[in-house]
């Protein structure tokens, strides 16, 4: 590599570094806003002295040092499938490579409901981290109280608006401001440390085992408001295949985690000043003259903050689609220089739509703090069992300090998430609800289309037998391409075509798309094409779980003049619940009714509109 390639490079990993800023640290630098505020006024509040708050501090401190640097930027985004993050992509991960484990079906279920959690953090953190910003209000007047919903659902719509420009536009706005934010946060948290800087003490870690053996009911329901300092640390991982996981490290612990430290040091040492000013640690750390431009800053902060896990929630909905946890989606790449950076109109609406309910539910920042603990926490505990197979089974780290390591991490994460569900009645049911009724469409999507599968596989006729009895049908000089999911076999559409029109095509491509357990595939490994008969091919186009099928495009690889002049015939198939063996009657109506409100194979697939024949039947599973 040249000196002007390295210099390209660097500069490009700045760039992405930059990008990752706006992008991936918008929730959890916008923390700070209620974290350290929720141990004092919360649910469980604690008293205002020199031991509680130094305490406090010292846990807020070591979370962000192991649970966010050492288990998610030095562990757990090293187990990257080639490049792709999250649950699903964790999974395929050990699938691929672990392929005999026994433990796979335990893998599965866990990557499900870590990945049904995420979603439901993703409906939390825009509400949470927009109200907490304005209302920043109350302190410009007590009538402006009154303003706090509107102003923050106005500011929820705006933000699910952009998000079809895409992460790659949105990063490049949002990257500069949070650079901002996170340089005003560590003035502000610096210039109280330098008045008190005895707070410093709390980064010896002893502060935060004293306050848990000397005061221990205590610290344990603090627990649970410790881990709001850590909400979006899983979205570093889910967002690793839009930036990278250099460019996040590197912004990660040049810029976001020594700000962030600052920042609750300088609310501990505001609040051991003067206590009164817990009502709004985060805010009266600033002098009031500038209370309206922090203000309006930490207001366009928690707005970027939003954009971490929704861009994560539209990676990992893409992921499920192509494994076959859910539906066909609309699923729209939205830059053409950089790979994994898409956008789901579909999920996007559904977003907006629960992040408004939970606006009007709640109505404070306070009330969903309680709900927002327990998504985060069983999550982490999720990613932490399956980083755990990873570590002894992939890695095959040396168990003599992967064990002390994986246990120190394993347990931190176990207390956050127990010390989580003692507010389960208080708003942490919300995100177990939402898991509960996504574990469910994941499991019955995936399950309707394996009953589904054997029902087209079971009317099949063998290539033999069809190569026999067609052998004086008369033939039309066009090319025909049948799309099946089964790769065995003559397709039913084919038959159905053969029956009613008593013709066949001179020409006939058997497609079947499959998805590979890696984010992408080499091109040279894209098409597969196999001669059944001297009129019939099998092809396989196989694709990344993070790619978007394009079929002329990939059987223009076998002959550049053939997607112009094929002819491309769909089964679409009417579902009908039965009382046959599979599924309850009830969630085989459930995957009837997604299978009929899926995005169509045409548009799925890039398929030309002029040149598709559908042809309908009826299946009973």
């Amino acid at each position: 590599m040249t000196v002007t390639d390295d210099a390209s490079h660097a500069s490009r990993q700045w760039k992405l570094a930059l990008g990752a800023t706006g992008v991936v640290f918008g929730d959890i630098g916008t923390s700070p806003l209620y974290a350290f505020r929720e141990s004092f006024i919360g649910h469980h509040p604690l008293p205002l002295d020199r031991f509680h708050v130094l305490g406090v501090l010292s846990m807020l401190i070591w979370a962000l040092l192991l649970v966010v640097t050492v288990k998610y930027v030095f562990v757990t985004m090293r187990a990257d499938n080639r490049g792709e993050g999250g649950s699903f992509a964790l999974l395929a991960l050990i699938q691929r490579v672990a392929r005999s484990s026994p433990a796979l079906p335990l893998i599965g279920i866990a990557a499900l409901i870590a990945t049904a959690l995420f979603y439901g953090d993703a409906v939390i953190t825009p509400a949470i981290s927009i109200l907490s910003a304005v209302e920043g209000l109350e302190l410009l007047g007590p009538d402006l109280d009154t303003w706090i919903i509107p102003l923050t659902l106005a500011l929820v719509a705006g933000l699910f608006a952009v998000q079809r420009h895409g992460t790659h536009l949105i990063g490049r706005l949002f990257g500069p401001v949070m650079v901002l934010w996170f340089a005003v946060i560590a003035l502000l948290g610096g210039w109280q440390v330098v008045a008190n800087p005895h707070v410093l003490a709390a980064a010896n870690p002893a502060y935060a085992v004293q306050f848990l053996l000397t005061d221990p009911v205590r610290a344990f329901f603090t627990l649970g408001t410790v881990v709001l300092a850590v909400t979006g640390a899983e979205a570093l991982y889910a967002d690793m295949g839009h930036f990278g996981r250099k460019p996040i490290a590197r912004a990660w612990l040049l810029l976001a985690l020594p700000a962030l430290i600052l920042c609750y040091a300088g609310q501990s040492a505001l609040v051991l000043a003067d206590p009164a000013a817990i009502r709004s640690p985060f805010y009266l750390m600033a002098p009031p003259a500038a209370l309206v431009p922090l203000l309006l800053l930490a207001t366009a902060a928690t707005i970027i903050a939003s954009q971490s896990i929704i861009s994560g929630a539209f990676s990992v909905t893409q992921q499920a689609v192509q494994l076959g946890y859910l539906p066909r989606l609309r699923i729209a790449h939205t830059s053409a220089s950089e790979r994994g950076q898409v956008f789901s109109p579909t999920v996007n609406a559904m977003l907006f739509v629960a992040v408004v309910a939970l606006v009007l539910g709640f109505r404070s920042s306070t009330a969903l703090a309680a709900a927002f603990g327990l998504a985060v926490t069983a999550t982490m505990v999720l990613t932490t069992l399956l980083i755990g197979f990873v570590i002894f089974r992939i890695w095959k780290w040396s168990p003599l300090w992967a064990i002390p390591l994986y246990g120190l991490l394993l347990t931190l994460d176990l207390g956050l998430f127990a010390a989580s569900t003692t507010k389960f009645l208080d708003g942490g049911w919300l995100p177990a609800v939402i898991a509960a009724v996504l574990v469910l469409i994941f499991t019955t999507w995936r399950k309707g289309r394996e009953l589904l599968r054997e029902k087209l596989a079971g009317a099949a006729m063998p290539v033999e037998l069809f190569e026999r009895s067609s052998a004086k049908v008369h033939r039309v000089p066009l090319t025909a391409v049948y799309l099946t999911s089964n790769a065995e076999g003559i397709p039913p559409a084919l038959l159905h075509n053969l029956k009613c029109n008593l013709v066949l095509h001179e020409r006939i491509l058997l497609v079947t798309v499959r998805t590979a357990l890696t984010p992408r595939v080499d091109p040279a490994e894209r098409v597969r094409a196999e001669m059944l008969t001297e009129t019939v091919t099998r092809i396989i186009i196989k694709y990344g779980f993070a790619e978007q099928p394009d079929i002329p495009a990939a059987l223009a690889e076998l002959d550049p003049a053939l997607p112009a002049k094929a002819i491309y015939f769909l089964s679409r198939q009417t579902l009908i619940a039965s009382s046959r063996p599979g599924m309850a009657i009830w969630r085989e109506r459930l995957f009837a009714w997604m299978a009929r409100v899926s995005e169509q194979p045409m548009s799925f697939f890039n398929l030309p509109p002029n040149r598709v024949v559908e042809l309908g039947s009826q299946v009973e599973i």
